[in-house]
């Protein structure tokens, strides 16, 4: 753990803290406006278009990414660069994930019945990740050379470090698991819990959504600790961390709130982790590592609380 607490002073050392306090300030107003107003939750998803929500999904992600960074040029202006292909990206960044959450799955309207909507369940992310990272690869050939596919490397990868980190996670996810609003959303699993009447073994089916859900972290870590963070370095440097994890944060909007509030310095710690590594792979791993105990936790919890 020593060399991430490392990383973390170094980036303490150059951020700007007024540059800090505006974004986490921005942040927490943002945050409490969706809380409060049911943004995510209740008004962005009862709109009945994909491409109202993709509207939608778009203006949330621009006030929660393209914001802090006029903080970051009003406050770096004389440290960054801001060429065409800058502002370029900064556009396509919030419209890229908005159409990935916001579109469907081919197979809804081709499909019917029980293992038709397992298996859409089942496919609906890993379609979603085909639909960001085939635009990433377009950026990756049309931006100068870098030392691998958006940090997506093992070289020099500590894997004792990221161990140690899931390590000190569990007393979260363990008192995580005992709050109602994180049982509600957890674990995801429950939401193929439609097909156990009709198999007598649905362990098979069951790890293969958890499989598939683990594929949508592949597509995270891709987009917000490679493609935000090694694309953009190149324009501000380090500044390019902390809207990155804005920008994450704000796609927690419709998670339970300790989630949400959690995902900005998650964010943060694991893109200082990529920028000093290159390497997104230790991340990943780690993120997986907290989703998959998240679906144990909110098993076992629930379990738990019907028992009481």
């Amino acid at each position: 753990m020593s060399i991430i607490l490392t990383y973390l002073r170094g980036y303490a050392l150059v951020i700007d803290k007024a540059l800090l306090f505006l974004c986490t300030a921005w942040m927490s107003i943002l945050i409490a406006l969706n809380y409060r107003l049911g943004i995510e939750q209740g008004l962005i998803k009862a709109l009945d278009s994909r491409f109202d929500q993709w509207v939608a999904l778009f203006l949330v992600y621009c006030s929660a990414f393209i914001v802090p960074y006029i903080f970051v040029i009003v406050f770096r202006r004389q440290q960054i660069t801001t060429p065409p292909m800058f502002w370029v990206l900064l556009l396509i960044a919030p419209v890229l994930f908005a159409f990935k959450v916001s579109v469907a799955n081919p197979l809804e309207n081709e499909i019917n019945g029980i293992w038709g909507a397992y298996l859409i369940s089942v496919t609906t992310l890993p379609f979603k990740c085909l639909v960001v990272l085939i635009p990433l690869i377009v950026i990756y050939k049309l931006l100068p050379a870098q030392p691998s596919f958006w940090g997506f490397t093992f070289q020099g990868v500590e894997w004792r470090t990221y161990g140690w980190m899931l390590v000190l996670m569990m007393p979260l996810i363990l008192f995580a698991s005992t709050q109602a609003d994180f049982l509600n959303a957890y674990p995801r699993l429950k939401q193929i819990a439609f097909i156990e009447s009709h198999t007598n073994n649905p362990l098979w089916y069951q790890l293969l959504y958890e499989i598939s859900y683990g594929v949508d972290f592949i597509t995270i870590e891709l987009f917000f600790r490679g493609f935000l963070v090694f694309a953009f370095a190149r324009y501000v440097g380090a500044a390019a961390i902390l809207p990155m994890a804005t920008f994450y944060c704000s796609i927690h909007f419709g998670k339970p709130l300790f989630e949400c509030v959690s995902s900005l310095f998650g964010g943060l710690v694991l893109g200082v982790i990529a920028s000093r590594t290159q390497s997104i792979v230790g991340g990943l791993t780690v993120h997986l590592g907290i989703a998959w105990m998240m679906e144990l936790g909110g098993h076992f919890g629930n379990l738990w609380t019907r028992q009481m």
